[in-house]
Formats: C-alpha cells, structure tokens, sequence
C-alpha cells in the first residue's frame, strides 16, 4: 500500500462526509426540507428518541465503532511512517556466474551529491532512489548559488554526475528528475 494514495484518498473521503454534512445543515437550517423542521431544536428529532429509546444496545455499538476508528486511525498513522517509496539496494547487471553485485541506494545517493556538490555554482545537493528495485527511479534535488551559470550547471549534472549514476547501475536508461532549486544565497532575477 503506498502511503501517499492512501492518504490522500482517505482525506478526500473525509472532506466529502464533513462537507455533505455542513450543505445538509445549511439546506435544513434554510428550510429546504420544510419550515418545520428548520425551526426545530437539534435535539428534537426521531433520531434523538431512537437513541432514547435504544441507549442500551446502541452506545456498545457505537464504542465497537469508535474502537474500529481508533484502530484504523492508527494504522493510518502506523502506514505513513513506515511506509517509504525508497529503494534500499540495487542489483547491477552482469553475468550471472560471476554472482550478484548489490549496491545500496544510500551509497548511490552519497557518491551522486558529492560529485554535484564539488561543481561550481552548486551550494548543496540532495538524491534518492524511488520506486522499486526492478524499476527505480532517481531523485536529485540540487540547490544553487546566485552566480551559477543554470544552464552549464544542469549540462554538467546531465553529463556528468548523471551519467556516472546510469553507468554504476548499468541502466543507460534509468529514469532521473532533476530539481534545480535557488539556495539561501541566490536571488530573484525578475
């Protein structure tokens, strides 16, 4: 289950109950569904006489519901922090009698932002690799200095950096987003 999707699904699924409710109040309140029931108290309906009258049963079934919430709820919660789009190793192709040759992502990420990080014009850089291990994708996020040349930078990342990652990983193909970003140093050139 990828975190992301989940979340964002079970938000929109919220917002639309919270969002149902308010346009049902607001169309009673307006008397939509008649002056009577617009004028009527909260409390004075048959659903508060239902509750009346059921209190034994229904307030145990309302706490199994709550507990069914409260358990979702963390697993929710349990998702969003383990659940992670990153890629731990990858496998290099070769040949298989030789054996297999594992490089682990975080090694990939370090040797990728140091190389970046020594090009002129660049103040930091930042990588990951995303997806899975069959397909990964690399993430690179690299922050520039006000006087950095974009163009010869992002040419040399391309050419360079980039090409010693497709390279290492035997992936002339691998996927790579690029982000160049103004660091604390750049400014606005309107």
């Amino acid at each position: 289950m990828h975190a992301d999707k989940t979340n964002r699904t079970m938000l929109l699924v919220f917002a639309l109950l919270v969002l149902l409710s308010g346009v049902g109040a607001l169309l009673l309140s307006v008397g939509v569904f008649g002056t009577a029931r617009s004028h009527q108290t909260l409390f004075a309906n048959g659903f508060s006489q239902f509750v009346g009258r059921n209190g034994k049963w229904l307030w145990v079934l309302a706490a199994i519901a709550a507990v069914l919430v409260v358990l979702l709820a963390l697993r929710w919660i349990l998702v969003l922090l383990t659940s992670t789009d990153r890629v731990s190793e990858l496998s290099v192709p070769g040949q298989k009698r030789a054996g297999r040759t594992v490089v682990r992502s975080a090694a990939l990420s370090t040797a990728l932002t140091t190389e970046i990080e020594t090009y002129r014009g660049v103040e930091s850089a930042r990588a990951r690799v995303i997806g899975d291990a069959a397909a990964p994708e690399l993430v690179v996020t690299v922050t520039l200095m006000r006087s950095a040349d974009l163009t010869a930078v992002r040419e040399r990342i391309e050419n360079e950096a980039l090409a010693h990652a497709r390279q290492a990983l035997g992936e002339p193909e691998l996927p790579i987003q690029l982000d160049l970003a103004g660091g604390s140093k750049a400014a606005q050139r309107v």
